[in-house]
């Protein structure tokens, strides 16, 4: 399915409004000055560990630890993934460091 230039054009406004209203609405429901409240707060504490905590479930789901390569390359790149998490604080880094390193066990040492 391909989509035509006013399709896309289109797509893109809505995607680009629904991020911008995201972006608006906390201004728009506390004010700026307000301080949130406390269940806001609250989320806003507890929900980045569980989303991650989700991923990670949803992303080793599928390993199979009985059949080749048994789940090591995986194992290694989580492995990464909080190893520089811990040493940097930076989830961008850890994030596309395991992915990398991943990538690069199952295409050239796992195969």
């Amino acid at each position: 399915m391909t989509l035509s230039t006013g399709q896309a054009v289109a797509t893109i406004a809505v995607m680009a409004g629904v991020t911008f209203l995201t972006r608006l609405l906390p201004f728009l429901l506390f004010g700026r000055g307000e301080r949130p409240p406390a269940i806001i707060l609250y989320l806003g504490r507890v929900l980045p560990p569980a989303v991650i905590a989700m991923l990670v479930v949803y992303c080793l789901r599928n390993v199979s630890v009985a059949s080749y390569p048994h789940g090591i390359p995986e194992l290694i790149a989580c492995a990464v993934v909080v190893g520089l998490h811990v040493w940097k604080r930076n989830n961008l880094l850890s994030i596309f460091s395991g992915t990398a390193v991943y990538m690069i066990l199952v295409q050239f040492v796992f195969q």
